[in-house]
C-alpha cells in the first residue's frame, strides 16, 4: 500500500463562466468518511451537468464537494468505517455527487462497481453516471419493455449512445434523432432501428413512418422547450415520456388535452439529489441487470475523445460543440 500524498491537484472553477475559469489547484487529499471509499482517480467522465455547473447554473447539493465530476474510476486507496464492499487497490468505477475532476475522490462504498477486465479504466470512468441516468430513467420511471419502441433525443450523446445500447440489448426498437450523418451513422452502427435528422425533417412524421402509425411507448428527452408537445404528439398511446434535461429551455406552450386522449404519461429526474439510499438501489439493480451485459462485452460506452485532467477545459469546448459522439473522458 502506497502512501496517501497530503496533497492533490484538481481542476476548481474559479468564477461562474465559460470553459476558461476551469483552472488547475492543489488542495489536501480527503479522508473517506463512514461508509465512504477514496478512489485514486484514473478517468474522470464529463457530463453536461458539469458545464451546466461551471457556467453557475447548477450549484452541487448540500455537502457535496464543490468541484465538478459526477463519475470516476480508479484504484481503491483508503476506506472509511463501515465500507465492506471494496477494498484496498480494487478497481472501481463510481457515480459521486461531485468532486471527480480530481487525482482523489471521495465516493459512496454502496455506490461503487467493480470494473469489468473488458474495460480499460477510461471506459470505466465514461459508464456510471450514463448508465444510472439511463437506467432509471428508461427502465425504472419509462419502464420500457421488451418488444417497445424507445425514441432517444440526443442519440450520439453519452447518454443517447449508452441507452441505444441498453435498449437494444432488452429487445427494444430504438430510434433516435441526431443533427448529422456522421451521428446517424454512429447510432445504426450501435442497434437504432432509425435516425432522423432532426435538421432536415420532422421527427413526429419519422417517428410515425418508423412505427407504422403507432408512435413511440417511450421518449427520453434532453431538449424540453418545443420538444414537448412534439413529443406528445410522437408518442403511442400509453406513452411515457421522460425528461432529463431542458437543453432547450423548461418553459413550453402545450396543448394538454393530448396527455389525457393519448393516456400519457410524463414525467423526469435529476440524478444528482438523490438520496444515497437511492442511489444505492439503482447501483444493486444495475448489478442484478446490466453488468453481466458489460462484463460480456455486450454493452461498452462509445468514447469521443479523452483530454488531460489539466486540460479539462479543452473537454468543456468539445462538448459545448455538440460534434462529440459519445463519451468525453479526462484521463488523470
Amino acid at each position: 500500500m502506497e502512501k496517501l500524498p497530503a496533497q492533490m491537484t484538481v481542476i476548481g472553477i474559479s468564477k461562474p463562466g465559460g470553459p476558461e475559469v476551469l483552472l488547475p489547484e492543489t488542495r489536501p487529499v480527503p479522508a473517506p468518511g463512514p461508509g465512504e471509499i477514496l478512489i485514486k482517480v484514473q478517468a474522470a467522465g464529463v457530463n453536461r451537468p458539469d458545464v451546466a455547473q461551471r457556467s453557475g447554473a447548477y450549484p452541487p447539493p448540500p455537502g457535496a464537494s464543490d468541484l465538478p465530476g459526477l463519475e470516476v474510476a480508479g484504484e481503491v486507496a483508503a476506506v472509511g468505517t463501515g465500507a465492506s464492499r471494496h477494498k484496498i487497490g480494487d478497481k472501481v468505477m463510481s457515480l459521486v455527487a461531485g468532486g471527480g475532476y480530481a487525482q482523489y475522490c471521495i465516493a459512496q462504498d454502496a455506490q461503487a462497481m467493480a470494473v469489468p477486465p473488458v474495460l480499460s479504466m477510461q471506459e470505466a470512468g465514461a459508464i456510471p453516471e450514463t448508465l444510472m441516468t439511463v437506467w432509471h430513467n428508461v427502465f425504472e420511471r419509462g419502464g420500457l419493455k421488451q418488444g417497445e419502441t424507445l425514441l432517444i433525443h440526443g442519440g450520439s450523446s453519452g447518454i443517447g449512445t449508452m441507452a441505444i445500447q441498453l435498449a437494444t440489448a432488452f429487445g427494444s426498437k430504438v430510434i433516435v434523432t441526431v443533427g448529422s450523418k456522421d451521428k446517424a451513422d454512429a447510432c445504426l452502427k450501435l442497434g437504432a432501428f432509425s435516425a432522423i435528422n432532426y435538421k432536415t425533417e420532422d421527427f413526429v412524421a419519422a417517428v410515425r413512418t418508423a412505427t407504422d402509425g403507432a408512435g413511440a411507448n417511450v421518449i427520453l428527452d434532453m431538449v424540453g422547450g418545443e420538444y414537448v408537445e412534439r413529443n406528445y404528439d410522437a408518442a403511442a398511446v400509453d406513452g411515457r415520456i421522460v425528461q432529463i434535461a431542458f437543453l432547450g429551455g423548461p418553459k413550453a406552450t402545450v396543448n394538454f388535452a393530448k396527455l389525457m386522449v393519448k393516456r400519457l404519461t410524463h414525467t423526469g429526474s435529476t440524478l444528482r439529489p438523490r438520496s444515497n439510499t437511492d442511489k444505492a438501489a439503482m447501483v444493486a439493480a444495475i448489478e442484478a441487470k446490466v453488468m453481466p451485459l458489460l462484463r460480456q462485452g455486450r454493452i461498452k460506452p462509445l468514447m469521443d475523445s479523452t483530454f488531460p485532467l489539466e486540460k479539462a477545459a479543452d473537454a468543456h469546448r468539445r462538448m459545448e460543440t455538440s460534434e462529440h459522439i459519445g463519451k468525453i473522458v479526462l484521463a488523470v
